[in-house]
């Protein structure tokens, strides 16, 4: 995590302040928080989950969609909605200067963050920007490794008609589930995974914060770090079960995931409240990685861990 940013006082000033100051106090919340951000970084290219910048501006949803949709008509900031990345054009020259001599250290340093980035589509276009200003020395070009281009945010109409369609309760107010009521899932085959007609991607990063935020005890992943067969197998299980359970958008799938979560963590075993046999023995803490492995998922899903049938037999 950064220890400070930098924020000049002639910001507001700037066309670009007051643009983001005639777009409303949420704007001007969101902007000041991608400026100093935990998640940042001296580039102002990062991950920038959504529900992270509801949760810690304290705007919520709707709010920080709102707020982050003005600082983008602003002309302030870029997000791509697939990788939850967000570019703010400025805050480099902010944070490091307009530009760098070629033997000022820093210059390696930028070089090597920009390279450990997670794929974006701002990838290119930071280089064309920063590039010769920072004296770095290669380019990546998103296209060539044949992901999505970058989705739009979607509008202030589209999340108000999602939110009708399912209203998410937060974690506190979700109800006791007995385990009768257990999540139920009729599986799919592993191999039938190609993505619903009309469901988003898998959020792997909302996700992930669903899980911190519904079982902040157990074990956590590093968003940047997620991928490879684990993320595979998270987006098999999104795709398996919309085909299940019949979803047609994100929200439904968040919703569902956000009951099993509520469910896993009523689950003495699972959450490492049933003590170990003897002092040898670990206490079995779940993580989302073991989850979303087929078999597991499956065994939860068929009540192998409810409370009444652990045992240590």
């Amino acid at each position: 995590m950064r220890e400070y940013a930098k924020l000049s006082p002639k910001f507001w000033q700037a066309g670009t302040g007051r643009k983001i100051r005639a777009k409303g106090a949420e704007a001007t919340v969101v902007a000041l928080y991608l400026m100093s951000s935990p998640h940042s970084n001296m580039l102002g290219l990062y991950y920038q989950p959504m529900l992270y910048m509801a949760h810690e501006t304290g705007l919520g949803i709707e709010g920080a969609s709102k707020g982050l949709r003005g600082c983008i008509e602003a002309g302030f900031c870029l997000f791509d909605e697939a990788s939850e990345m967000v570019w703010v054009a400025e805050m480099a020259a902010y944070q490091i200067g307009d530009s760098l001599k070629r033997d000022d250290k820093r210059t390696k340093g930028i070089q090597t963050e920009y390279d450990a980035l997670p794929s974006c589509p701002f990838l290119p276009m930071f280089f064309e920007r920063y590039g010769q200003a920072f004296c770095m020395t290669s380019k990546r070009d998103f296209a060539e490794s044949g992901e999505a281009p970058c989705k739009p945010l979607r509008s202030q109409e589209q999340e108000q008609e999602q939110e009708q369609e399912q209203e998410i309760q937060p974690a506190a107010q979700v109800p006791a589930l007995r385990a009768e009521d257990r999540p139920q899932l009729a599986l799919v085959a592993e191999v039938e995974t190609s993505k619903p007609k009309g469901l988003p991607d898998c959020p792997h990063g909302e996700i992930l914060a669903l899980w911190a935020e519904v079982l902040p005890t157990m074990p956590q992943h590093n968003p940047a770090m997620w991928g490879g067969t684990r993320a595979d197998h998270l987006r098999a299980r999104w795709r398996e079960t919309a085909k299940a359970k019949g979803w047609t958008d994100k929200a439904q799938g968040l919703a569902y995931l956000r009951k099993l979560f509520g469910y896993i963590n009523r689950s003495d075993f699972l959450t490492g409240r049933v003590p170990p046999r003897d002092a040898a023995s670990h206490v079995f803490e779940i993580e989302l990685e073991w989850l979303v492995n087929p078999t597991n998922w499956a065994k939860v899903h068929e009540g192998k861990y409810d409370n009444k049938k652990v045992s240590h037999a």
